[in-house]
């Protein structure tokens, strides 16, 4: 499958497109690609906050498929940060700049540099529903139970 990448007019051309890190990978990495002023410095997101991280990239996506945007286990673990909507959803019809909105849950300021990697894309297939007005939803054994519920009293 071909994913049609386009970087965006500000993008530094060193940086990698996103890549799979191995054979049996099924995200490829995509890298932060700041703006030229964050270059040096890169970008500081405080404990409890938000940033979008700009990636430099504009995606064509073919009819059928999305590409969902995951964290990487690694910043997760280490760091605290994920993707604040994980899995974050680039539709097939959109062709903006793709950015990565990133959270630091942890207890200490993380700065994202230059070129690193941030989050992982997978390619995923779309079903689409036709949701209708029903009168009545079928039985099961569970119900309306557990909604909410981990188990405990």
């Amino acid at each position: 499958m071909r994913i049609g990448v386009l970087r965006t007019d500000d993008a530094d051309e060193r940086i990698a497109l996103p890549a799979y890190a191995s054979d049996g990978a099924a995200g490829a990495d995509v890298r932060a690609n700041l703006p030229p002023g964050q270059r040096v410095e890169g970008l500081v997101i405080v404990p409890g906050a938000r940033a979008l991280v700009p990636t430099g990239l504009r995606l064509e996506i073919p009819d059928g498929f999305e590409v969902q945007v995951r964290p990487r286990s690694g910043l997760a673990l280490k760091h605290g940060l994920t993707v604040a909507n994980a899995p974050g959803t680039i539709d097939s019809d959109y062709r903006g700049p793709l950015g990565v909105i990133l959270v630091n849950l942890g207890t200490e300021p993380v700065t994202i540099r230059h070129g690193e990697r941030i989050a992982q894309l997978v390619v995923a297939p779309v079903l689409r529903a036709r949701f209708e007005q029903a009168d009545s939803l079928g039985e099961t054994a569970r119900g309306a139970a557990g909604f909410g519920s981990t188990g405990r009293g």
